[in-house]
């Protein structure tokens, strides 16, 4: 099957943007993270302009590390995904659901429960953003000392998704046939058991359950490092990362590609959807003069922790001369190892100073940011898809609500005006509207 010519979309759901000083902007509401007809309304933009799916980060924990910075940032009061889209799944009607949930401190049976139940509950719109935990501060959450290292971590979470996977697939898809005259609910013929026994892992199932309506909830996957990208090659049907430039992107897309064909899988089955954060104005003078009000609104201390943050760890930039020169390497981390690398990597080929990429990280942590006329953003949008460095494009709006809808209404109809995406739904799943197919159940096709 063929790439078709539509530029995919999903929309990265925060409570105020994604901006560190969007929550301070009179337009954001002030308890927007746990307001659920804030999200409501997020979604009714977004699906009002036929988006593939909300996209809801996570991390259980709080990232900064003093109380300075926890004082000033908006993103440590809101809703856990799973229940928030859960909630929305009643208030949206075609709309994919993306939540992110970490490998590394859930059990498996708990997330194939939950995540069928989600996809249930929406009818066929769950996805599963698959994480391992980054957070320098979970391991302590979870009756730990210290995270385990980035290795170990993959390791569980490859064994983590072939469990739940399996758990999936513990009921054939017509296990249920709930017949009142006879008396039978469930054709046990047609139940199996996982009885897995692995390095990390001992789950026995069966899933108390129906099978998903999609089979399995879309993967979503968002590794970039080596081990990252080559488990995003052998699992992920949707590829969220930073990449900020062109070029970044083609070789991004490439080697995804790349990787999933020598394991068998079609370009069409693995989708790359880079970040992207537009600043819409109706004049290039509009767009810069939006960016410049929201970067008054944090302070130099804020975003020096959020640089510490975004670089794993392992710098101190408070005892640092901003006016120097980023070097071209740092200490490994075990935290965010591929950003890390997207932050040296810009650092290296601008020649930026300490302060310069400081902005950086607050204005877009890596992603590629557009600031400009809707004309403009397209440009970017259609040249990055023509030339294979995304398939579509997960948007971050710096500021919401007024950034989507900006967004929703000059941009979205300036990509159907060249062709480049659809005006409306075409499934009534998400794997239908992504054009992915759906699994087969690995107990009844290995018979």
């Amino acid at each position: 099957m063929r790439r078709n010519d539509e530029i995919k979309l999903g929309l990265f759901l925060t409570q105020a943007g994604y901006n560190e000083g969007a929550w301070r902007d009179p337009s954001v509401p002030a308890n927007g993270g746990i307001d659920v007809e804030h999200y409501a309304h997020l979604a009714s933009l977004a699906e009002s302009a036929a988006f593939h799916f909300l996209f809801l980060a996570d991390s259980p924990s709080v990232f900064e590390q003093d109380h300075a910075s926890i004082a000033r940032v908006s993103r440590n009061d809101g809703f856990e995904p799973i229940t928030l889209l859960s909630a929305l799944s009643s208030r949206t009607h075609k709309i994919g659901l993306v939540a992110t949930a970490t490998t590394t401190y859930h059990q498996p049976y708990h997330l194939a429960r939950m995540f069928a139940s989600l996809d249930h509950l929406s009818r066929g719109r769950a996805a599963w953003n698959i994480v391992t935990s980054v957070g320098r501060f979970e391991a302590a959450n979870f009756g730990e000392r210290e995270l385990p290292d980035h290795d170990t971590r993959y390791a569980r979470a490859r064994e983590f998704v072939e469990v739940v996977k399996g758990l999936w697939d513990s009921w054939e898809d017509d296990a249920f046939v709930r017949d009142k005259k006879s008396g039978i609910f469930a054709d046990t013929k047609k139940l199996h058991l996982l009885n897995h026994r692995g390095d990390c892992l001992s789950v026995r199932g069966p899933l108390n359950i129906a099978r998903p309506p999609q089979g399995y909830p879309v993967l979503v996957q968002a590794g970039a490092s080596d081990i990252g990208l080559q488990f995003a090659a052998e699992i992920g049907e949707v590829v969220f990362t930073a990449q900020p430039s062109l070029e970044d992107g083609k070789r991004h897309y490439a080697t995804l590609k790349e990787k999933a064909r020598a394991l068998g899988r079609e370009d069409n089955q693995v989708l790359a959807m880079p970040g992207i954060m537009p600043i819409v104005g109706r004049t290039t003078q509009e767009a810069s003069e939006k960016l410049q009000r929201l970067q008054s609104y944090t302070p130099m201390d804020v975003l020096i922790g959020a640089a510490d943050r975004w670089l794993g760890f392992v710098t101190d930039l408070r005892s640092m001369d901003l006016d120097s020169l980023v070097p071209d390497t740092l200490p490994q981390t075990n935290f965010f190892q591929s950003r890390q690398k997207v932050l040296l990597d810009i650092a290296a080929q601008h020649k930026f100073t300490w302060r310069q990429l400081i902005r950086l990280v607050a204005d877009s942590r890596g992603h590629l940011m557009v600031v400009g006329t809707p004309d403009e953003i397209a440009d970017v949008m259609v040249d990055t898809f023509d030339q294979h460095a995304a398939d579509g494009f997960n948007v971050m709006p710096a500021i919401v609500p007024s950034g989507l809808k900006d967004f929703v209404e000059l941009v979205v109809p300036e990509l159907r005006r060249r062709g480049k995406y659809r005006s409306g739904y075409s499934g009534q799943t998400l794997r239908e509207n992504l054009g992915l197919r759906r699994p087969l159940n690995r107990f009844t096709h290995a018979m």
